[in-house]
């Protein structure tokens, strides 16, 4: 994401630049090496890997003809000959048919039943056409059919929701130069709001929507649902787990704790619910009056403007130097857990995963059936986490309780002979102990922690997936635009990121791990399949990776969606969308042959560069939308 410009990290942890540098034989994993090194890396795991069904198909996995790069860029996206696709949920349409209809500018009332603007992270909840109910699951045949591979595919016998669902779709940001029509100052700050009205305009484009999708002779439409809801920055929420009775999270104005905000990536859980990642919370405060940042406020980059915002101006809750909300901003930057088939159910913040800039969060069953999630806490300098529940998920939730207060939050470091360690953030690390008070300071500060543990500096951790037989990968979008690039110096170390993949001892519980590079995007200019900046991952069951970008791609590019084999190293670019957005968002129905992606900030707002989705006139406001994909051949997304 764009605001997100610096690095808060002073810690001096060894960065994994270094760590990379030593481990330069790891780099015939890229080129002619992939394959080669790929084989050998998963039979190093094979121990692992054997308690999962799953197998690599042995023919070629991508048989597709690729988007030329010729064909790459301009105001229009973009697909491969053998693909097509259709636009869906714009910005500003109505979560349900019958309600307000888009007009811009939005207002307040009208946003809050509207679809957000930032289109990013989601996922497609499948519902039986005879019974509108959770498509759960009843027995552990039914967990291991859906482990097979994690993209919530239920395999042929839920066939039934190929053609209806639930869509959770994730709003990260959306700047008032767009949303309120507001232009931009001379020194490149966003022009404030000036009323509370066009505060609550903006805070109700942010959030997560649910809607309801109906597939009809090939067109997906929303219908009014009953599960259809907005949750925005002032709906209210609840806290759970370690910090949830702290008394960070209390404020002298004893407010209710409302909202959610930039909201990035996400994952989805094994019972059925959905979980929404809250990165650059930071941007949205600002100070009227005096205030200095404390310790830990500089560590998640408060300051006095935030990003342009002005929230601050109208709404108490996010000015930093109005001592009756002291506290508000620590109850952003967490996980949040969304049940989209219970619209009346608040959404709940689980602290026990950790306070820091979520982009995402990749689930998993690991060994005795405990859940382990992966996240990323994209910043230059900044970390890769894990956390490990205390106990199997099935016996936790039979109880009531959630699988997610019960657990330990590790943080990773890289050591230069590929393997790496998990560092647990806990209050009985006397290296803890000495800074922190109890485990909900911890949690609530997991960066300082991290820092005071030795976490290897990571360049910019986005979206994690995991691979059916264990393999997790991380992208790393790049790092010199956050360091000292000018225009003298472009190319700082890291300009264009590159992919990692580790896999984890013990059935990913254990506190030992094996990594390598999997690809240097800088490695793959000149070539046919160039790209730069990944962002957006997904792994499928038979061994593709899907790799979104959101960053300058070179030769003329629009930002795009590749696929990868990760068996042979074939990369091969599906998508492309318009000028200067981001490609974003993977969600696939039940039977893969439907995918749900997103264009984020289209054209940054601007009618002079494109008008998508409306026809092209050079006037009308360019608004964030989701690509439905299907194969011409009905066949599986990414063949």
């Amino acid at each position: 994401m764009e605001h997100d410009e610096g690095s808060s990290n002073k810690s001096g942890n060894r960065p994994f630049i270094d760590v990379l540098q030593a481990n330069l034989s790891r780099r015939d994993l890229i080129k002619g090496g992939l394959a080669t090194a790929a084989t050998s890396f998963l039979a190093a795991n094979t121990a692992s890997a054997s308690a999962y069904k799953y197998k690599y198909r042995k023919y070629n996995l991508i048989n597709f003809t690729p988007v030329a790069i010729e064909d790459g860029s301009g105001p229009w996206p973009s697909i491969s000959p053998d693909y097509q696709w259709d636009v869906i949920i714009p910005w500003g349409e109505p979560i349900k048919p019958s309600g307000p209809a888009y007009s811009y500018p939005p207002n307040s009332a009208d946003q809050a039943e509207q679809i957000g603007i930032g289109h990013d992270g989601m996922h497609y909840f499948p519902i039986k056409s005879h019974r509108k109910r959770r498509c759960g699951w009843d027995n552990d045949r039914d967990w291991n059919d859906y482990k097979d591979w994690h993209g919530n595919m239920h395999k042929h016998r839920y066939g039934r929701g190929n053609q209806n669902g639930l869509l959770c779709i994730n709003h990260e940001f959306g700047r008032n130069s767009v949303v309120l029509d507001k232009g931009v100052s001379s020194n490149g700050d966003e022009n404030q709001p000036e009323s509370l009205e066009e505060v609550r305009t903006s805070q109700h484009a942010h959030g997560v929507s649910v809607v309801e999708l109906k597939e009809r002779f090939g067109k997906w439409k929303t219908v009014n649902s009953k599960y259809a809801r907005r949750i925005h920055v002032n709906s209210p929420v609840e806290f759970s787990g370690p910090v949830a009775n702290s008394e960070l999270l209390k404020t002298l104005e004893n407010n209710q704790p409302l909202g959610t905000v930039n909201n990035c990536a996400n994952g989805y859980t094994p019972w059925g619910t959905y979980l929404t990642c809250e990165e650059n919370f930071n941007g949205y405060f600002g100070a009227r009056g005096d205030w200095t940042a404390t310790e830990e406020q500089e560590r998640y980059g408060f300051s006095s403007n935030g990003f342009g915002y002005g929230w601050h101006k109208f709404d108490p809750r996010f000015d930093l130097s109005n001592s009756n909300y002291a506290n508000e901003e620590n109850r952003f930057g967490w996980i949040v857990e969304i049940d989209p088939m219970s619209p009346n159910k608040k959404p709940v913040k689980r602290t026990a995963l950790g306070r820091f800039k979520h982009e995402g969060i990749a689930l998993t069953i690991g060994q005795g059936g405990r859940v382990v999630g992966y996240m990323g806490d994209d910043e230059r300098f900044d970390y890769i986490y894990k956390f490990v529940s205390s106990y199997n998920w099935r016996r936790i939730r039979r109880r009531g309780l959630s699988p997610f207060d019960f657990g330990k939050l590790f943080v990773a470091k890289f050591n230069d002979n590929g393997t790496g360690e998990w560092l647990e953030l806990t209050i009985k690390n006397p290296d803890l102990a000495a800074r922190f008070n109890d485990q909900a300071e911890v949690l609530t500060y997991a960066r300082i922690a991290a820092d005071i543990l030795g976490a290897t500096p990571m360049d910019r951790p986005e979206w994690t997936t995991v691979a059916p037989n264990g393999t997790v990968y991380c992208t790393l979008t790049n790092n010199s635009r956050r360091t000292e690039a000018d225009a003298a110096n472009p190319l700082a170390p890291n300009a264009d990121g590159h992919i990692i993949r580790f896999k984890d001892s013990y059935k990913h519980v254990g506190r030992k791990f094996k990594w390598e590079i999997y690809i240097i995007a800088e490695d793959t200019h000149g070539t046919e399949d160039t790209f730069s900046d990944p962002d957006g991952l997904m792994a499928d069951p038979d061994g593709r990776l899907f790799i979104q970008t959101d960053g300058g791609q070179k030769d003329g590019l629009n930002n795009q969606m590749l696929v990868s084999n990760t068996k042979t190293g074939d990369l091969r670019r599906l998508f492309t969308g318009v000028t200067s957005d981001e490609i974003t968002g993977i969600a696939m129905t039940p039977d893969r042959r439907t995918m749900f992606i997103n264009t984020q900030h289209p054209g940054n707002g601007n009618p002079a560069l494109t008008n998508f989705p409306a026809p092209t006139d050079g006037k009308t406001r360019p608004r964030d939308a989701t690509f439905v994909i299907t194969r011409k051949n009905g066949g599986v997304i990414g063949s």
